[in-house]
């Protein structure tokens, strides 16, 4: 792989890593807001979304530390 190549991929490495933050802190929102909840809402329906997006958002940040692991390895 060519030096703009390399690049290239290092680019997008810090562009996802400045996006990690965001998702960090939105899940942070999202779990503080179902351990306020009453417990009896965190069992229902309600709970159980707000625990879903939680997970969600937890693994798409797993996703982008992935992504940025394999850009570094294509340009190894």
């Amino acid at each position: 792989m060519n030096k703009t190549r390399r690049k290239a991929l290092a680019d997008l490495a810090m562009e996802i890593d400045a996006i990690r933050p965001a998702i960090e802190e939105l899940q942070c929102e999202e779990q503080d807001f179902l351990d306020n909840m009453p417990e009896a809402m965190q069992e229902g329906e309600k709970g159980q979304a707000v625990q879903a997006a939680v997970d969600a958002l937890e693994a798409a940040v797993c996703s982008l530390d992935d992504a940025v692991r394999g850009l570094g390895e294509a340009a190894a």
